[in-house]
């Protein structure tokens, strides 16, 4: 997690307006989590495109290029529209973001919330970062910062009619552990941009001030993520399937603080990676959905944590 995006904005007021906002934002990376301030950016930033697919193309021809369709802008954070492995065309759809993106605030160590109220509205993306329409929040779903970093929200729309409004499918959470080595991209509904790099490794447990997260992904290096991006989908280059979800980084190399995680091994001992960003895996929520994507916290292969 990291601090409030405001110091990204007085970096680009100083640079003068011909800064375009994304490199303004690059240059001082701040934000809570991966969360963006909203007083001072959404405004700014609604038409920061990325052409990072369109180059990856150019340098791997076989790799079909992630863009920005099927991803979601929050009012803080990115998300996206996303469905299990057996989802139906007629079942309510899910956008997953961060439990530190509620709009209820952090939730505490420990903390679980499950169908609560919520009317939050999303902006649809196409692939190019266009918004095609805002989607609506039936209620939260489920959301969490223990033992993992994740909520979702069920919508007021199925899939099916999400495809045959806007011609946007969702994304698909992969149901298999991640692979170190494998490529990645990140797309950030908020930022309109795609973030891509490798997974470098995985962490055992990573711990950011009073939180404490389980088998963590870690990054190469090339994905640094900054705030605003917290939330977005884990898109595995080679299959287009989501492992993980986008959540935090180590900023100022402090040890295990608040936007400074750190990796703890199984023996307790504590890694420091200034500047590397982490997401959380994905692999084992579609055990706990089940048919109509109805939340089902005691069906078998089920780990996430219970109220």
């Amino acid at each position: 997690m990291r601090k409030p995006l405001a110091a990204a904005f007085c970096a680009l007021a100083i640079a003068g307006a011909g800064a375009a906002p994304a490199t303004a934002a690059e240059a001082a990376p701040t934000g809570v989590g991966k969360v963006a301030d909203t007083g001072s950016a959404t405004s700014a930033v609604p038409d920061v495109v990325t052409s990072v697919e369109r180059a990856l193309s150019g340098l791997n021809p076989s790799a079909k290029a992630v863009n920005l369709a099927g991803t979601v802008a929050l009012s803080n954070c990115s998300g996206s529209v996303v469905r299990m492995p057996d989802s139906e065309a007629d079942d309510p759809a899910l956008v997953m973001t961060n439990g530190h993106c509620l709009e209820s605030g952090f939730p505490g160590p420990g903390e679980v919330l499950v169908d609560k109220a919520s009317s939050r509205t999303f902006s649809l993306l196409n692939a190019s970062g266009s918004r095609v329409a805002t989607l609506r929040a039936a209620k939260l779903a489920y959301g969490t910062m223990t033992d993992t970093d994740v909520a979702f929200y069920q919508l007021t729309t199925t899939y099916g009619q999400i495809k045959s409004s806007y011609g946007i499918n969702p994304l698909t959470l992969n149901d298999k552990h991640p692979v170190a080595g494998t490529a990645i991209s990140i797309p950030s509904g908020y930022w309109k941009r795609v973030y891509s790099c490798d997974i470098d490794g995985f962490a055992h447990t990573l711990k950011e001030g009073d939180w404490t997260w389980k088998d963590s992904v870690r990054y190469t290096s090339a994905c640094n993520t900054i705030g605003g991006t917290s939330g977005s989908p884990v898109v595995d280059e080679a299959t287009g399937k989501v492992v993980a979800v986008n959540n935090t980084g180590n900023t100022d190399g402090e040890r295990c603080t608040v936007n400074n995680p750190c990796e703890v091994d199984a023996s307790g001992n504590v890694t420091v990676r200034k500047g590397i960003n982490y997401g959380q895996e994905t692999y084992q929520i579609p055990a706990c959905f089940g048919i109509d994507n109805k939340l089902d916290l005691s069906a078998s292969g089920c780990t996430l944590p219970k109220p």
